[in-house]
């Protein structure tokens, strides 16, 4: 058996979500369950390609986070590739459980809306998952929430392997006799060929390699060199270090503009700062050269990048805020 999670929020380090689903991926591990997990924001370009990937899964999982309103917008678009790209035959045989948790209000409203998606879809319902998160440290410490989580997981095991069926519902009636929304007839072949052309963004890479090119060019002829490949920031960190006693930390700086990631390594009062790949990272962190430009310069923190969703991280979350208070760039 295998089962598809396919994760619609920005990957947030204190997302409940993410939690969520570590918890129910440990109970379909046990239960000898393959499991593969979409994070559909490192897929952003190429949305349109993804309902190609539940080809060989028995069940989907689609999990999303409600941060102001709805369901956001990645898992939208996913949606809407299914609808216009995905193969319907294969969509009508796939079990789907819904998973959203809210950081603010409407949840059970995103849970259903899923639901209502796939079954217009065509696909099989499953009994979904949703919650209301104010405190993640205490949902995460709370025994009864992990048992509830453990038994949806469970449940749709069951689901799937025992092939359970529903009544019908009138979302079915009003897809078959209301939305005649015009459309193509195209082979599940034909609709994936059409997934990725959509996807296909070629031409738009080469008029940006275009314009870095035309960029390079200007830049060197008004005489601005730019910065070392393996220099760049280390003496601005250095320069604002402030050592903390009984404190260490391995962090991890993914550049977008950079090939090789910037390491930063603190231990007591020594400072270790180079450009390479390293193991046993405390933090990782991806950020724009821009937002770095903005942290260094102290117009932002990384704190408030992190909270604007500017730059994303994983880790533990009291480690990433030491950041601001051993580099003070303010």
């Amino acid at each position: 058996m295998k089962v598809n999670i396919y994760y619609g929020g920005r990957g947030l380090l204190d997302d409940p979500t993410l939690y969520v689903l570590n918890k129910m991926e440990e109970v379909l591990y046990e239960l000898r369950v393959t499991v593969e997990r979409i994070n559909i924001y490192e897929h952003k370009n190429e949305i349109a390609t993804l309902p190609q990937t539940m080809k060989d899964a028995d069940g989907i999982i689609l999990a999303t986070t409600v941060e102001w309103l709805g369901i956001g917008g990645y898992m939208q678009q996913f949606l809407d590739a299914c609808w216009l790209y995905g193969d319907k035959e294969k969509i009508q045989k796939t079990y789907m459980q819904p998973v959203v948790m809210s950081t603010t209000y409407g949840e059970r409203e995103g849970e259903m809306t899923l639901a209502n998606a796939w079954e217009l879809l065509g696909g099989l319902p499953c009994q979904g998952l949703c919650g209301y998160v104010e405190d993640l440290v205490s949902f995460e410490v709370n025994e009864d929430y992990t048992l509830i989580i453990e038994k949806k997981a469970e449940n749709l095991y069951r689901t799937i392997s025992q092939k359970v069926k529903s009544l019908p519902t009138s979302n079915l009636a009003v897809k078959q006799s209301v939305l005649r929304t015009p459309q193509m007839e195209l082979t599940p072949q034909e609709s994936e060929e059409l997934s990725k052309y959509v996807s296909d963004d070629s031409y738009v890479k080469k008029q940006k390699e275009d314009l870095k090119e035309l960029a390079s060019m200007f830049k060197d002829m008004m005489g601005k060199v730019n910065q070392d490949e393996d220099t760049a920031y280390i003496e601005q960190f250095e320069e604002k270090f402030v050592p903390q006693p009984d404190f260490s930390a391995r962090y991890l700086f993914l550049l977008t503009d950079k090939k090789k990631p910037l390491f930063i390594e603190v231990s007591r009062e020594n400072l270790t700062i180079r450009y390479g790949q390293e193991e046993n990272i405390d933090i990782y962190a991806k950020l724009s050269p821009e937002v770095m430009e903005a942290i260094i310069s102290g117009r932002m923190t990384f704190q408030r990048a992190f909270m604007t969703g500017e730059m994303t991280a994983k880790g533990n979350f009291k480690t990433l805020r030491m950041l601001d208070t051993l580099f003070n760039f303010g």
